[in-house]
């Protein structure tokens, strides 16, 4: 029986307890009425939010998303450009290099140079402003002949390693477009604090922060890239000078034993 009375007793304060905890929600649930507990909706999880669509990033960034947008297109364009023109076959062709080397040993100059007529590139010009001296001076001084060659070389040298500077150039001025969007921006949205504190809004300081932030950031994706291709194609480049520079001195070599073969042979008579 005092077993039964303890257990009953237990029981009651355990009911006791339970009732004052959850008495709380159930007063809350009764106050706010039937109809706001049924529009509760169930707990579900959550789902990942969507991010900016490209014309919000844009609209966010202003009139120097467009700027960014052009540059990158320029890049784009010149990269491809660089891949199609920085070739040994449009500097120095080999066959190109073989031939006339031997017309010129044969003493054909005037074959030699219909064959750099026929397809301009930067070894046919120096090959036909060698050619061209020692048709007109035909006692020239090799120093001379090296010093023409020289000069043309250097010029074709400084069109092909120059043009790369373009992209260098884009991926200076494409971080400093991206600085001066975040200037904008900073400026948007501490100007709506400045000029009236009372109504500042959250939202209007958001728009100025994502102006700073999208500026920033593409333009570091345009600068990066063109950094890149600037590195590969500088490199790419100088290899064609050196393959050019062989080349040439082919060309000066054939054309002095050929001079210094002429000499010889009228010493004779």
């Amino acid at each position: 029986m005092r077993r039964s009375w303890w257990s009953t007793l237990l029981l009651i304060v355990l009911t006791g307890m339970l009732g004052g905890v959850l008495a709380p929600d159930a007063a809350a649930q009764a106050a706010a009425g039937p109809e706001t507990v049924a529009a509760q909706p169930a707990t579900e999880p959550q789902e990942p939010g969507e991010g900016l669509s490209w014309g919000e990033i844009v609209q966010n960034g202003g009139f120097l998303m467009y700027v960014l947008a052009a540059l990158s297109i320029l890049t784009g364009t010149l990269v491809i450009y660089f891949f199609v023109v920085l070739r040994l076959s449009q500097v120095a062709p080999r066959p190109l290099h073989r031939d006339l080397v031997d017309k010129i040993r044969a003493g054909a100059y005037e074959e030699a140079r219909r064959a750099c007529e026929f397809r301009s590139n930067p070894l046919t010009a120096v090959a036909m402003a060698a050619i061209d001296y020692v048709r007109e001076v035909p006692q020239a001084d090799p120093m001379l002949v090296k010093d023409v060659v020289e000069g043309e070389g250097g010029r074709q040298a400084e069109a092909i390693e120059g043009q790369t500077q373009y992209l260098l150039d884009i991926a200076a001025v494409s971080p400093m477009v991206g600085l001066l969007g975040t200037v904008f921006g900073m400026l948007r949205a501490f100007s709506s604090v400045a000029l009236d504190v009372a109504s500042a809004k959250p939202v209007n300081l958001a728009a100025g922060v994502s102006q700073a932030l999208v500026t920033t950031a593409f333009g570091l994706i345009v600068g990066i890239p063109a950094m890149i291709f600037y590195a590969y194609f500088r490199r790419r480049s100088s290899k064609l000078v050196s393959s050019l520079e062989i080349a040439s001195a082919d060309i000066v070599t054939a054309l002095l034993s050929k001079g210094q073969g002429h000499a010889d042979r009228s010493s004779l008579v």
